[in-house]
């Protein structure tokens, strides 16, 4: 079945929009995560909690890693994983509903 531009430019739009929160949400849970590690609460080890750790790890760490050169730790406070939040927020609102969704 053929698309319609528009319908296939909006099918889009939402699907990519999907995988922006999706992803935001995985690294709310990484921050989260880490936090909660940081404060000493550690879940004892099992095979399914070390793979969805490093499931987060992997997912998450290359993307804040770029944030992390651009916006170094102040005074032991990370604030990367926010800009990071906050550039996915403005990469789904700017281009992704603003210029595809249009």
């Amino acid at each position: 079945m053929i698309l319609p531009l528009g319908t296939a430019r909006t099918e889009i739009a939402n699907v990519l929009s999907s995988i922006l929160y999706v992803y935001g949400i995985i690294i709310f849970i990484y921050i989260v995560v880490q936090l909660l590690f940081s404060a000493g609460i550690r879940p004892p080890y099992s095979r399914t909690s070390n793979a969805i750790l490093q499931f987060l790890r992997d997912v998450c760490e290359p993307y804040l890693r770029v944030f992390r050169r651009l916006l170094p730790s102040m005074g032991g406070w990370d604030f990367s994983p926010m800009l990071a939040l906050l550039t996915l927020y403005v990469v789904n609102s700017v281009i992704v509903l603003g210029l595809i969704h249009g």
